[in-house]
């Protein structure tokens, strides 16, 4: 996918020539956003177990927002989790789709499942942070 110019090209390479492009479709910018989401959960899940790899002590856990989370219905800056606890959430896995790179206006809803990585004690405290525990 490459986006130039206000133009976002999906294009398809040979992968035993990746010099040579077969196709190259236009996107508008629903399509080429829709794509990316698709796209993007697959990612964020390989670089998640490439650092597991790469880093002693890591997990990643997916954490829910039930009805009973003081959090529900409320922003992921709310919870300063990334402040409070060190843990980084990555995304936030829903029925709709997949929000990959969250940001501090993203809202949390009921359901929503947050791919949260760090150590065990920072996941722990993001847990207790969305149970209202802590």
């Amino acid at each position: 996918m490459a986006h130039r110019e206000g133009r976002r090209d999906f294009i398809l390479y040979d992968p035993d020539d990746p010099d040579s492009a077969l196709e190259c479709v236009v996107l508008d910018a629903e399509e080429s956003g829709a794509l990316g989401e698709l796209l993007g959960g697959a990612r964020i899940i390989e670089k998640i177990n490439r650092l597991h790899h790469e880093i002693d002590n890591l997990v990643s856990r997916q954490l829910h927002v039930d009805a009973t989370s003081p959090y529900a219905e409320r922003s992921l800056g709310d919870t300063r989790a990334r402040t409070r606890t060190g843990a980084s959430i990555v995304a936030i896995v829903r029925s709709d789709g997949v929000e990959t790179g969250p940001t501090p206006s993203s809202l949390l809803h009921v359901g929503d499942r947050l791919v949260t990585i760090g150590t065990e004690e920072a996941v722990d405290g993001v847990d207790r942070i969305l149970r209202g525990i802590e």
